[in-house]
């Protein structure tokens, strides 16, 4: 179905944004290029913002939030590269978009996420509901204590930038989980964290700029 807002042709748009970001190197994998074609981005942006929707830049959603540019969600989904029915935990889940992408990678039965900013949190969820992501669940906390109830999981990432990979959230990994975060407080860092039986293995993949993550008072 093809959708005008501001005489953009949405459709259209989403699915040149990702034609250009897999052109241009920044999807590698099939997977990613299918959630990010699947997931309607102009729909979790303030109206106003939608004939912007399919620009690859971050865009604020309120909350002194924003939402990530489509090159960065992807970028994060290819190096957690979960599996069709992976359990995924997502701190920060601002206007739900990241988490409708990991929906379409894992089910959304398989997606939780953890949101500081309750007006946020109860507004993704009723989006996320809307757009046929129901069963993602979605929870108003302190994103550095993670969500216990429901570990261990296959794979996690932040949302917004930590000073250090928060431990609630790394212990709550099962061996071999994946951790993707952005990690600084003034330069930051993308790093990619795996639990092994003896600790954690840790890489680095680039400069990258993200609002910084709140709780853990």
């Amino acid at each position: 179905m093809f959708r005008r807002d501001s005489g953009v042709d949405l459709e259209t748009a989403r699915q040149r944004m990702v034609d250009s970001l897999v052109a241009s190197g920044r999807i590698e994998r099939q997977a990613t290029a299918d959630a990010l074609r699947a997931v309607p981005r102009h729909e979790f942006v303030p109206e106003s913002r939608r004939a912007a929707a399919y620009r690859d830049r971050p865009l604020p959603i309120g909350a002194g939030q924003t939402i990530s540019a489509p090159h960065m969600v992807a970028i994060m989904c290819d190096i957690l590269a979960p599996d069709p029915g992976d359990e995924i935990l997502e701190i920060g889940t601002g206007c739900g978009y990241h988490a409708a992408v990991t929906a379409e990678l894992v089910g959304a039965e398989h997606v939780y996420t953890v949101e500081y900013v309750d007006s946020l949190a109860a507004d993704a969820e009723c989006r996320l509901d809307r757009l046929g992501y129901g069963d993602v669940a979605v929870r108003v906390g302190d994103g550095w204590e993670g969500w216990p109830e429901h570990a261990p999981y296959d794979g996690a990432y932040l949302t917004c930038a930590a000073p250090e990979p928060p431990d609630a959230v790394l212990d709550q990994l099962r061996v071999g989980g994946r951790l993707v975060a952005p990690i600084g407080t003034g330069r930051q860092t993308l790093i990619e964290a795996v639990r092994t039986a003896e600790g954690v293995d840790r890489r680095t993949h680039g400069p990258v700029q993200f609002v910084s993550m709140q709780g853990g008072e």
